[in-house]
């Protein structure tokens, strides 16, 4: 029988007692940034600090915090640094546009994302859950690398819901592809840290041009069959996202979308939506291995909420939902929010000069001990009941917050909870002797070399 600790405290690298020099400070962050975090960081409510190209602000102070992304977001506009990471191949899209060209973009596919349309997505993902059952059920007692069949799993919900004519493509096909953009977007380049001029080639980017190209062609000809179908006969064109998306209209000009955007919107839907779900996957299902009392509650909450009306099911799911917000708390979808000064401002007591770049990073506010008790455990029960209602608004950022806030963060939610429950339904899973599962930067965070886990039906 497995030896469960009392207190869970799952692996993430210890805080460096002082901070790195300009040389090692690059090749940290070229290799996996979480790394480079002081004990500092997870301590004070502000740290000042530079790099090559100018000052750097790390803000762990909720009402600092609001300041920067809700109450003087005209100061605070995205830095360049993390515009030129995403940019690489989701220029256009609601993650990277500003201004008007952003207002348009957030009213125009707001509604494609609200509460009603998700929830009606609810049974295709309980049919992409069974699927998953169906062949995990084959694989019963060999080792399964649960980062891949994450990531199978919400490219098949994605093919559900936002693209139900499917990809054309096969699904590891797409896996891969998807790893193998995130592997390279995912690493900070030297030369943008340094402040070289874009014009200047990044070897990264030579690398990443097939992969992109594979996407590009995929969207391009998921577009074109879609419209051809709307031309042809409008009534029998599923009403999925992707139907919605090129019918979305501004609702104050009435003004389209154009192609360039679509395209972008569909890339970072696919990019951003499923790679942040499948992480959050992956490591809930870790930590429930790792803990027989949150495992339990889980499976017990499944028995029961699986045998009732479909119908909020993932609202009944509260110890799951506690579960997958904890596991968001100690591996967030997103691990930074960057912003830029543009005027001087004043930060946790702290002078902002104009050009100071601020940096919201989740890992470090979820972790940081003038916030939490035993901020490294793992304790679900921080999600429930009351407890959930102390925590401020501005401390637990797993989809950021303010006007910019991911505008997919119900699909996720709902998505992760039903897989997640599914699974622990009808399986035990157990982590391979001797594989401990190390948290590695690649814009979000991902176990290093996967999730190796024996499967047991219970």
């Amino acid at each position: 029988m497995l030896d469960f600790p009392a207190e869970l405290s799952p692996p993430a690298p210890i805080p460096r007692e002082e901070p790195l020099g300009p040389i090692a400070l690059l090749r940290v962050l070229a290799s996996n940034p979480l790394e480079a975090w002081t004990a500092a960081h997870f301590e004070q409510p502000l740290v000042m600090g530079g790099l090559s190209v100018g000052r750097v602000a790390v803000v762990s102070e909720p009402a600092a915090i609001r300041r920067v992304l809700m109450v003087n977001t005209e100061n605070y506009q995205k830095d360049w640094l993390q515009r030129r990471v995403l940019s690489a191949a989701l220029a256009n899209g609601l993650l990277t546009v500003e201004s008007d060209q952003w207002k348009l973009q957030r009213r125009a596919l707001a509604p494609l994302f609200s509460r009603k349309t998700v929830l009606t997505f609810t049974a295709a993902m309980i049919e992409a859950a069974e699927a998953l059952v169906e062949r995990l059920r084959k694989r019963e007692g060999q080792v399964v690398d649960f980062a891949n069949e994450s990531t199978r799993i919400t490219i098949d919900v994605l093919e559900r819901t936002i693209f139900s004519d499917g990809f054309g493509r096969d699904p590891d096909e797409v896996r891969e592809a998807m790893t193998a953009y995130f592997e390279t977007v995912g690493r900070i380049d030297q030369l943008d840290v340094l402040g070289v001029p874009a014009v200047v080639p990044r070897p990264s980017r030579r690398k990443l041009r097939p992969t992109l190209q594979f996407f590009e062609k995929t969207v391009d000809d998921i577009i074109a069959a879609r419209q051809r179908r709307l031309a042809a006969d409008p009534a029998s064109a599923p009403r999925d996202i992707l139907t919605l998306l090129l019918e979305a209209r501004d609702p104050d000009s009435g003004k389209a979308l154009s192609d360039t955007e679509i395209r972008a919107n569909i890339l970072t839907f696919i990019a951003a939506g499923q790679e942040t779900t499948a992480n959050c996957i992956t490591w809930t299902l870790y930590l429930l291995s790792q803990s027989h009392k949150w495992r339990e509650r889980v499976q017990a909450e499944a028995d029961r909420e699986f045998d009732g009306t479909l119908d909020g099911l993932a609202d009944r799911l509260t110890v799951t939902r506690a579960v997958i917000d904890e596991t968001n708390r100690l591996y967030p979808p997103i691990t930074a929010i960057s912003r830029t000064a543009v005027g001087s401002d004043e930060l946790a007591g702290e002078p902002i000069k104009p050009g100071t770049m601020i940096v919201i990073a989740p890992y470090v506010l979820h972790r940081h001990r003038a916030l939490r008790t035993k901020p490294n455990n793992f304790d679900p029960s921080r999600f429930l009941g009351d407890e959930r209602e102390k925590i401020d608004r501005f401390a637990y950022l797993p989809f950021g917050v303010g006007p910019r806030i991911c505008i997919g963060a119900t699909f996720a939610i709902q998505e992760a909870s039903i897989m997640v429950a599914t699974i622990m339904r009808h399986f035990t899973l157990e982590m391979v002797a001797g594989c401990t599962p190390w948290p590695i930067q690649k814009v979000t965070l991902r176990p290093k070399g996967g999730l190796p886990m024996i499967i047991r039906r219970r």
